[in-house]
């Protein structure tokens, strides 16, 4: 009966264990793009920036979600989270220079900013999950 998911347990955690890593490596170029410390802010209770990093990593989790359900292959996983990650810091760019307030909205706690780019990150995640499939 358990026979089917033992053996792949060892396949689950190889594909487990590279999304961990390829999500962390993502939050530290995130946090190292936005000129404010997401975690420090989340730390004081910045609302804005616990909901504007939450949808960063929801964002880019789907995409990785995806491409290992669509792709089975650990290094195509990899490639996928590779474009994931520059498509969702791409996104963050576009909305500083489309909002520069956003900036210094983020860390005065303004939550309409951290709505909006929680909202940005979803939105470009749940494309680009649906493109990879």
């Amino acid at each position: 009966m358990f026979d089917p998911v033992i053996s792949s347990l060892p396949a689950f955690a190889g594909y487990f264990a590279t999304a961990i890593g390829l999500l962390a490596v993502f939050l530290v170029l995130y946090v190292f793009v936005t000129p404010y410390s997401e975690l420090a802010l989340i730390r004081e209770g910045n609302t804005a920036a616990a909901i504007s990093l939450a949808g960063a990593i929801v964002g880019y989790a789907l995409p990785i979600a995806v491409s290992v359900a669509a792709s089975h292959n650990i290094y195509v996983m990899i490639g996928w989270g590779v474009v994931a990650c520059v498509v969702q810091l791409m996104a963050y760019i576009v909305a500083r220079f489309a909002l520069p307030q956003i900036n210094l909205n983020i860390p005065q706690g303004k939550v309409a900013s951290g709505i909006f780019l929680a909202s940005l990150s979803l939105g470009i995640g749940i494309l680009n999950a649906g493109c990879i499939a």
